[in-house]
């Protein structure tokens, strides 16, 4: 069956991580995809509570967050706190993280803007890889209307599904 992941068999990135449960911990390496799981793991790093840090941590050297001691405790520092050095450092961080965002954003619009069904693919492959690019979109914010993915989905779907599609434009207005 097509729409059940067999224990063993790995099709594509998003079955993968189906079946690792990626939602509770970092999806696992394939050597063999390596740019898809780089990527996985970019997204993964942004729902965390400090993906600023952790981001900053691998892309350089990891930034250490300053501390001060009071009463024999030790606790970060405020921003308000910080020097005018520490402060500096923050700033170039953050315009390193907005290039980077920008960036991966503009990749994402151009991987939208050519997907396309692989020849050879299942209807629920394509599916996962579809529904996969519409996560790591909504993950950076990026505005999509549903009419905008709707229509990307049919309009990519191989020409063998052309009567199903033109039903639903009908049904859907979608012409």
């Amino acid at each position: 069956m097509d729409s059940i992941i067999q224990i063993g068999q790995k099709n594509t990135l998003a079955e993968y991580i189906i079946c690792s449960g990626a939602d509770n911990r970092p999806p696992m390496l394939d050597k063999d995809m390596y740019d898809s799981w780089k990527s996985r793991m970019e997204l993964y790093m942004q729902n965390r509570e400090h993906r600023r840090m952790i981001l900053e941590s691998v892309e350089h050297d990891p930034l250490i967050w300053p501390t001060i001691k009071e009463n024999g405790v030790t606790r970060t520092k405020k921003y308000t706190e910080l020097s005018a050095t520490e402060k500096s450092k923050l700033i170039v961080i953050s315009k390193q993280l907005v290039s980077f965002f920008k960036e991966r954003e503009c990749k994402l619009y151009d991987v939208f803007d050519k997907f396309t069904h692989i020849k050879g693919e299942s209807l629920h492959q394509y599916y996962l890889r579809f529904t996969q690019l519409i996560k790591d979109m909504n993950i950076y914010k990026m505005k999509m209307e549903q009419f905008q993915v709707n229509t990307k989905f049919l309009n990519s779907l191989p020409p063998e599904w052309s009567k199903f599609v033109t039903d639903v434009k009908l049904v859907k207005d979608l012409c």
